[in-house]
């Protein structure tokens, strides 16, 4: 039997109500298209608010599940959507923009370079979302402080083409004392490739004999990741002697 708060709950829906109902339950209430609807204020002839958010959902659900979908829909994909014009298109963008800042600055809190899942869980809202491979450098001075990061790849799928001398030249330009590598998987899953095995090795035999050494190499996937530091890989490597911890 429903409770006289669910009852209620379901009245405001019916009635095309979402602020009514934040007021009187709480954001945790509102389904995805009635949060929309209270950030979009209008809906458009003959179409609540409400209904505008579910066609949003509806057209975004190729890009993404939920509201994910915002972070890859385009503005004018957007505006294909009846009712939706160049203002709320770019509110919606904006949304999506906005979440992604708020969740990379909560996980920036805990950072530490000394702890992979750290790490991991600052970058993850940066890539996981990127429909193509990037590959970041990150430059750490002796104490494990970030000092810079470059992105030296973007768009290849082969983690191998990476030159070890372009990733030293990069070190040495910005007075690294040690490096992370760190790269996103598009599909969603963290485990590494032959070819991410092979670079990995590579590098890390590079920093070895010149003195920058290799404190991990982190792979992103869809909410999960791959640290070779925490799996202990690199300390199989034949190199890992060398590595300072």
């Amino acid at each position: 039997m429903k409770t006289a708060k669910c009852e209620n709950n379901e009245y405001y829906r019916q009635q095309n109500l979402p602020f009514e109902k934040f007021a009187a339950f709480g954001s945790e209430s509102l389904t995805d298209s009635e949060l929309l609807a209270i950030l979009l204020r209008t809906g458009t002839k003959g179409v609540s608010a409400r209904e505008l958010g579910e066609r949003v959902l509806s057209r975004t659900a190729g890009y993404g599940n939920g509201l994910l979908g915002l972070y890859h829909i385009s503005v004018k994909e957007l505006q294909k959507i009846e009712g939706i014009g160049e203002v709320k298109a770019v509110q919606l963008k904006a949304i999506a923009e906005f979440a992604k800042r708020m969740a990379r600055a909560k996980a920036k809190s805990g950072l530490s370079f000394h702890d992979p899942y750290s790490v991991a869980d600052y970058y993850m809202e940066r890539f996981r979302h990127e429909s193509v491979e990037h590959i970041l450098l990150l430059f750490l001075d002796s104490g494990y402080h970030l000092i810079g990061e470059e992105i030296l790849s973007k768009g290849t799928a082969n983690a191998s083409l990476l030159s070890p001398r372009e990733v030293f030249t990069q070190a040495f330009r910005n007075g690294a004392a040690g490096i992370m590598l760190l790269h996103n998987h598009p599909g969603g899953n963290p485990v590494p490739s032959e070819n991410d095995l092979l670079v990995t090795e590579r590098i890390g035999r590079t920093g070895a004999l010149a003195d920058i050494p290799l404190i991990d190499h982190i792979i992103l996937g869809d909410n999960n990741y791959f640290s070779f530091q925490e799996s202990k890989l690199l300390t199989d490597m034949s190199f890992s002697s060398e590595i300072r911890t």
